[in-house]
Parts: C-alpha cells; sequence; structure tokens
C-alpha cells in the first residue's frame, strides 16, 4: 500500500473539519455563540480529533505480534 493511501484516514477529516471551522468563523453570529455553534463546534473537534488518530496510526505503524 502505498504512503498516499495510508494518509487518507489523516487528511479527510482534517479537511472537514477545517471547512467546518472556517464556516463557523466566518458567522457574524459567531460572537453571540448558540446551542446550533456549539454542536458545530463539537462535530468539528471531532473530525480533529479523528484526523490526529489517523496521524498517529500512521506514524506508528502496525506492530507485529
Amino acid at each position: 500500500m502505498s504512503n498516499r493511501n495510508k494518509l487518507v484516514p489523516f487528511w479527510l477529516p482534517l479537511l472537514f473539519g477545517l471547512l467546518s471551522l472556517s464556516s463557523i468563523v466566518g458567522r457574524p453570529s459567531f460572537a453571540t455563540i448558540r446551542t446550533v455553534d456549539v454542536v458545530h463546534l463539537i462535530g468539528t473537534g471531532m473530525c480533529f480529533g479523528a484526523s490526529l488518530v489517523g496521524l498517529i496510526m500512521f506514524f506508528r505503524g502496525r506492530r507485529s505480534s
């Protein structure tokens, strides 16, 4: 498997997280945060978390038992 295919679990959630974060921060209503914005931020954090886990798994590699 190529290195590019191994990094897909890292890049895809990172892309969704960045798009979502830029969408939230760009809203004028971000200063007066609402429940919808909080849920959106939680989803963004989950995307960043999944991306971090994918990156850690990539660098850690599979361990042979």
